[in-house]
């Protein structure tokens, strides 16, 4: 657990962008807030700084309250947030994790708006190309498609890394299902198609992110 923000520091956060979390505020503010992972400063130029899921959830909260900060993984690099790719132990499914996750999915499309050369928030960015697994995850999730548990059996999407370049696999045991998950990605700018398994006869979607 960390200590709730300074005063000053939560002055910064509720002024943040209500939705892309752009932050205002000195150097100095911005580089603590993003020492302990409620902010993380853009690569390019303006260079902007944004909250993290953990910073929306500080805001959103009507208390100061102490955050979790876990080494997972982040749209934004931060390291606070995990998209479910599917076979993970049960995670929180209530309001606070529909609330992260769209506020992940948030700041997924503004990165794609300053990283993608001509601003289009409709296709994969540079950072998704380097992150299959996360980035597909992510638009399931954020969709409202539900992710496996750790049960081998049970339903639900799961996205895996394959040997071809750019291609992750979206599995899913209800056809209905997986048809569904295609669709959701060919929507958030994904190239999908199913196929099969040759040795189990089991279908399932292969996804690359579109270049144009």
């Amino acid at each position: 657990m960390t200590r709730p923000p300074s005063a000053a520091q939560r002055r910064v956060i509720d002024a943040a962008d209500p939705v892309t979390g752009r932050l205002r505020g000195t150097e100095t503010q911005l580089a603590a807030l993003v020492k302990r992972g409620l902010a993380f400063r853009h690569p390019r130029p303006p260079r902007d700084h944004f909250l993290t899921p953990a910073g929306h959830r500080i805001r959103e909260a009507p208390e100061p309250e102490p955050v979790m900060v876990t080494q997972t993984y982040a749209p934004t690099g931060s390291g606070v947030f995990a998209a479910r790719i599917g076979g993970e132990a049960a995670a929180g499914t209530g309001p606070a994790r529909v609330r992260e996750v769209h506020s992940a999915w948030q700041g997924l499309l503004e990165m794609r708006r300053m990283t993608n050369p001509d601003g289009a928030t409709d296709r994969p960015c540079g950072w998704e190309r380097t992150h299959l697994v996360q980035a597909a995850a992510l638009a399931l999730e954020a969709a409202g498609h539900r992710p496996a548990d750790a049960d081998a059996a049970s339903a639900g999407y799961r996205v895996r890394a394959t040997p071809q370049p750019e291609a992750v696999a979206v599995r899913e045991p209800d056809p209905e299902s997986l048809r569904a998950c295609a669709a959701t990605l060919e929507k958030a700018g994904w190239q999908v198609g199913e196929h099969t398994e040759p040795r189990t006869g089991s279908r399932y979607v292969l996804a690359s992110p579109r270049r144009v």
